[in-house]
């Protein structure tokens, strides 16, 4: 069966996801990025590691959450710098560049301390509270200085120095990336990886990560375009322009690979493979639906418009016995209360924060909506359609196009149209039960598609191509000439397709 899955060439590699954060209340990416790793697992038996770079001090706790949620299963590990360092003696850097230490922050005179245990393990500095970062402390479980970390807010100067358990400095690098980089090598070694970057902050660090032996793969899980879709994502436009860093660089549907490369210009590693669902899993159970009830996953915040879904809602309760479960947390939660007060749903509209097993509502639930402005395509639509509960959706840049036929396995609504929404989730109440039935079973067979086991595949054939490019471009001083041809290029593409557009 294994070998059915991911070819034995790359199987014979070691997998890992590399992330900023597992938060508590995650949400889409990181729900598919621990989807995919428990998929990898399930089907390949090959184990996955997720690699963090955050300072959280309850990790031990957070993995036990997970395993008990079902988010981690066995084959799956969560690796986290600091707490590695912690547990890894390190070897005196050769060249001896990093034999000066720093000067201890005085606990009185710091702005914040973290314990775990009771035992401080992180200790900062800021130029004012809640300001710039100026130091940092870190300290291992057995209260010797483990790391500190000094930054020079006028040049923008950074020390960063690791110490031995006698409080000796044994390494010293002037930027946090190079730290980053030192900790992969020791994580890979040797071995050949193959790295799965789902965090776009993540990925400004990873584009410049590079060695024989690493596989790096970079999932675009959002729009590469802003809101209003007029020009590249600010947020992301660094690494927009270096995506030929990757090895290979993933999104979602076919529509977003094609305006990549209008948006661009040419490049030849991008893959299209959707997020997938287990098949398997109980998502295909129908029992216990009750009609009129509406769920959202979506996290409160600006971009995903929920005060959208709780207005066509209140609208179309007029007409019909509805109410809608949101599951998420996130900064807009006030906002939204009021939103609920204002309008007098408090007893349709149910904000449930962020609850692990949410998806499980998807059976029992009439309809799903989804109000972003951008997504790449959402984990959510396909389990909602998977689990036969009928998406209402705004058919924005990407994914809900991609999925549904508007009225027969869903519906899509001209984007922020709320009185449009209202209508269909009035209309689908009056729908009779056969035509009702008959769009489940339709949006179940539209979901069929993304299996995790052809997903999986998919993964597989592209980790054997991303592999087979890098080995083409193995030798670094050809690699920089095509990179620099082809950004110079995409550069033109870009200005050319602008001289066409014509002034306001």
């Amino acid at each position: 069966m294994l070998t059915s899955i991911l070819p034995s060439r790359v199987r014979s590699g070691k997998h890992y996801a590399l992330s900023w954060s597992i938060p508590d209340a995650f949400g889409g990416m990181t729900s598919a990025l621990l989807h995919r790793s428990r998929a990898f697992v399930r089907l390949t038996g090959q184990p996955v590691e997720i690699l963090t770079f955050d300072d959280r001090l309850d990790y031990p706790e957070l993995v036990d959450r997970l395993r008990s949620s079902g988010d981690v299963v066995d084959g799956m590990r969560i690796i986290n710098i600091w707490e590695w360092f912690r547990e890894h003696d390190e070897q005196p850097a050769r060249t001896g560049a990093s034999a000066h230490g720093h000067e201890r922050l005085d606990p009185a005179d710091g702005d914040g301390q973290a314990r775990r245990d009771g035992v401080v393990l992180v200790r900062q500095r800021r130029t004012e509270p809640g300001g710039e970062m100026l130091a940092t402390d870190r300290f291992r479980p057995d209260g010797t200085l483990l790391m500190t970390d000094r930054r020079d807010p006028d040049t923008g100067g950074r020390s960063v120095v690791l110490y031995d358990r006698r409080g000796e400095p044994v390494r010293r690098w002037e930027s946090v990336w190079a730290l980053y980089r030192h900790w992969l090598d020791r994580v890979f070694g040797a071995q050949e990886s193959f790295v799965i970057v789902d965090s776009k902050t993540v990925a400004r660090f990873a584009r410049t990560y590079h060695r024989a032996n690493v596989v790096m793969m970079h999932v675009l899980h959002g729009s590469h375009r802003s809101a209003d879709g007029s020009q590249l994502s600010a947020t992301r436009l660094t690494v927009l322009e270096h995506l030929d860093d990757f090895d290979a660089v993933i999104v979602l549907t076919s529509r977003q690979r094609e305006d990549l490369l209008h948006d661009l210009g040419p490049l030849d590693n991008i893959a299209v493979i959707p997020n997938g669902f287990d098949g398997a899993g109980p998502s295909r159970a129908s029992s216990g639906r009750r009609r009129g009830r509406g769920v959202m996953l979506a996290s409160l915040i600006v971009r995903k418009r929920v005060s959208h879904a709780i207005k066509a809602l209140a609208r179309a309760s007029d007409d019909a016995d509805l109410t809608l479960d949101v599951f998420g947390e996130g900064e807009r939660r006030p906002l939204l209360e009021e939103t609920i007060r204002s309008l007098g749903v408090q007893d349709r509209v149910r904000l449930r924060g962020h609850v692990d097993d949410a998806r499980a509502a998807f059976v029992s639930a009439d309809f799903m909506l989804l109000t972003s402005k951008t997504e790449g395509l959402p984990l959510a639509l396909i389990e909602a359609m998977a689990a036969g509960c009928i998406p209402i959706a705004y058919d924005i840049p990407y994914g809900p196009s991609d999925v549904i036929q508007d009225g027969r396995n869903g519906f899509l609504i001209p984007p922020g149209d709320i009185g449009a929404m209202s209508r269909r989730i009035a209309e689908l109440q009056r729908m009779p039960e056969q035509d009702v039935s008959a769009m489940r079973r339709r949006a179940r067979e539209s979901a069929s598609r993304f299996d995790d086991r052809s997903v999986v595949r998919a993964w597989g054939r592209e980790m054997r191509r991303a592999r087979r490019r890098k080995r083409r471009a193995s030798d670094p001083g050809p690699r920089r000439i095509r990179r620099l041809a082809g950004r110079i290029k995409r550069r033109l593409h870009r200005l050319a397709e602008r001289a066409l557009v014509p002034d306001p």
